[in-house]
């Protein structure tokens, strides 16, 4: 079975650097039902990175897995996640996790020494530590995939997509071309920044 760690995912400040186990994805595919057990898995390229079994319980859902912090040994992890559900709206529950380290309800847990949410695990979404340029070239990447062009925003713009309305093939590539103006003057001012840093290097 796949691990987790290994200096790359358990280190960081990010959501995103971190593998997770969001609950609503879980009942959204049929998969919070007792007695169910299962492998869940993450793959790249087609190739699996890690792994973990599950195993759910009617009010509790284990987890079984390995890790490793920092290229040390591996350790084998087992912890138990208990279920809240909350009423919604128009019938049925809505299941969150309590998470194990601090109790508190969540609907993603990140897999680490222990499963547990990015509160305890001190996480902060990568948009809150965007700047406007990082912010405009993920915009940029958003829209061209939505516009079915080559991605990377040094590749020009390409056709309207076959099906789009004009109107909305106007409007989607103003937006893009909007973003890239503020991701070039962002690509500039690091480009300003670095041939400063040179600059005092060769004077110095």
């Amino acid at each position: 079975m796949g691990g987790f760690g290994s200096g790359r995912y358990g280190g960081k400040d990010c959501t995103g650097d971190m593998r997770q186990v969001d609950v609503r994805r879980l009942q959204r595919a049929g998969y919070l039902r007792p007695g169910m057990g299962y492998n869940w898995q993450w793959s790249r390229h087609g190739k699996t990175e890690a792994s973990i079994n599950l195993t759910v319980k009617a009010e509790h859902v284990s987890f079984t897995y390995r890790h490793q912090t920092r290229g040390g040994p591996w350790h084998d992890v087992y912890c138990v996640a208990w279920l809240d559900r909350t009423p919604c709206t128009y019938g049925g529950t809505r299941a969150w996790w309590l998470c194990p380290t601090c109790g508190k309800r969540c609907a993603i847990l990140y897999i680490g020494k222990t499963p547990a949410c990015r509160h305890c695990y001190r996480l902060a979404y990568r948009s809150e530590r965007e700047t406007t340029s990082d912010r405009a070239t993920r915009q940029v990447n958003k829209l061209r995939d939505r516009l079915d062009w080559e991605p990377g925003f040094l590749n020009g713009n390409g056709p309207k997509p076959k099906g789009m309305h004009w109107r909305t093939f106007y409007r989607l590539r103003a937006q893009h071309d909007a973003y890239m103006q503020q991701t070039l003057a962002g690509v500039a001012q690091m480009l300003g920044r670095l041939n400063a840093k040179l600059g005092a290097v060769r004077r110095g």
